[in-house]
């Protein structure tokens, strides 16, 4: 049998800095060690929206003229107003489109309902969903086409973390937040100014974004630090996984939206070499926990008890976990994995 190509429409990324740029960036470069061959524009990386709408807009052009019978078109979805398009233009050139979702709007924006995404989605021949939770979400709601759920992004770096804490010590743990602090997404934050008395939080972001700290001497600010200088310098134990205003629960959009999601920032804190302190109801949850690298929390109320539980031996060996899966994120290994058996499945063969 001729071996099919593995095709994908590369893009400009006008913000790097964004998780959700990231990931799609990574899964490019896994895709090219695959063989995938880019039939958009190369990559470019601008600071204007104007010059990425007419850039990527050519870009899709040019993949629909050159796409032919038989290609396999890997797609990362959502692409704006294209997505539809692109998928009937493979169609009627005989080629087979996989799309792995990123974001599911109608959960996370309400911009659309779940039947409106679940139509927009069915135009993809195989959908690779972010993990098992959002595939459950998407058969529920009558979603026919075959599915599978990727587990966790992969990611890459140049760097280790050879500093985290060489010496565990339960008693005295460090733990990490670090991401966009806005009202809507993490108010949370302030509650726990006001309340930590037992571990310290090192958080990168703006402070500025929220108002109403509590001077608390845990709490170390540490502003935005560029990612691979996150992954190569930070200091600490574990890295929090929570979003909302509650302590108690995740809680509001951001918060609601972990039970599907699979947030990029638990494969930014495994690279940086931490464990993960996440919400029990989280997406992700099982798939940390089988890997034996998280503490898996309802409330945050209940942390204290957990770390106290911590032997140095078990925090030892969740960081030797953390290590290994590490390792993995940094070869693409999640989605080589999905698309390997994807690609079996279809043409019989391997990459």
């Amino acid at each position: 049998m001729k071996q099919k190509r593995l095709c994908y429409i590369s893009r400009d990324y006008y913000n790097q800095t964004s998780a959700g740029n990231k990931a799609k960036t990574d899964t490019e470069e896994t895709l090219v060690e695959m063989g995938a061959i880019n039939l958009g524009l190369h990559r470019t990386i601008k600071n204007s929206k104007i010059f990425a709408f007419f850039r990527n807009l050519a870009g899709i052009i040019r993949a629909c003229i050159l796409l032919k019978k038989g290609d396999i078109l890997f797609l990362q979805y959502p692409i704006k107003k294209y997505f539809t398009f692109i998928c009937t233009v493979a169609r009627f050139k005989g080629a087979k489109t996989i799309s792995l979702i990123h974001d599911i709007g109608s959960i996370r924006t309400h911009r659309l309902t779940t039947q409106q995404e679940v139509k927009r989605l069915s135009h993809s021949d195989y959908i690779l969903a972010t993990n098992n939770k959002m595939k459950e979400l998407l058969i529920s709601n009558n979603f026919q086409k075959p599915i599978e759920g990727l587990g966790l992004w992969d990611y890459r770096s140049p760097y280790f973390n050879k500093n985290s804490h060489p010496i565990c010590n339960p008693g005295n743990i460090s733990i990490v937040y670090a991401g966009a602090i806005h009202v809507r997404k993490n108010p949370f934050l302030i509650q726990l100014s006001k309340k930590l008395k037992t571990w310290n939080l090192i958080i990168y972001g703006k402070k500025e974004e929220l108002t109403g700290w509590a001077n608390n001497p845990l709490i170390t600010f540490k502003g935005f630090v560029q990612p691979d200088e996150f992954i190569r310098t930070v200091k600490a134990d574990f890295g929090l996984v929570w979003d909302g205003d509650s302590l108690d629960t995740c809680s509001g959009i951001f918060g609601e939206y972990l039970k599907w999601n699979t947030p990029h920032k638990v494969s930014f804190y495994l690279r940086a070499g931490l464990p993960i302190i996440i919400w029990k109801q989280a997406a992700v949850t099982p798939i940390l926990e089988k890997a034996g690298v998280c503490i898996a929390i309802n409330t945050l109320s209940e942390l204290e008890q957990k770390l106290n539980e911590l032997s140095s031996d078990e925090l030892s060996k969740m960081k030797e976990n953390t290590k290994r899966l590490a390792e993995r994120l940094n070869q693409g290994f999640f989605l080589r994995q999905a698309l390997d058996n994807y690609l079996s499945v279809i043409y019989g063969m391997i990459t």
